[in-house]
């Protein structure tokens, strides 16, 4: 009987319908060790921005971003030169898609509407990479 459930389930992981362990649940590489923000809690949004590409993460601490799509970016990694920036995407008119957070190229989207200035220098912490 083990050997049968083994077999259900790497072909539940094959399908795309259960998800590989390694990749839940885990701490992932620190991408910055410091990010800017509008406040100590990166909590309200520094800019919306507009993806001029779609992006297709490379594991799960980045967010998949459609060409047109509106981000709200709540903070900006410091280090390696702004490269990622961090920020939340929604579907079309509410909620088609919820709510995702994650980081993400800044190449990937032009700024639309400036809203508070990030000037704010926080540390990154363990759960700002950590994968669920």
């Amino acid at each position: 009987m083990e050997k049968h459930c083994t077999n259900w389930t790497l072909l539940l992981v094959l399908c795309g319908l259960l998800p590989l362990a390694s990749q839940a649940g885990r701490q992932m590489p620190k991408l910055s060790d410091k990010k800017l923000c509008a406040d100590s809690e990166c909590s309200h949004p520094i800019l919306i921005a507009r993806a001029l590409q779609d992006y297709y993460p490379q594991d799960c601490r980045f967010i998949p971003i459609q060409q047109g799509q509106s981000v709200y970016v709540y903070a900006m990694l410091k280090d390696r030169g702004n490269l990622f920036w961090a920020g939340s995407v929604q579907g079309s008119y509410y909620g088609e898609q919820e709510a995702r957070l994650g980081f993400f190229p800044s190449s990937v989207v032009e700024e639309t509407h400036a809203l508070i200035p990030a000037e704010v220098e926080v540390n990154t912490d363990k759960w700002d990479f950590y994968c669920y």
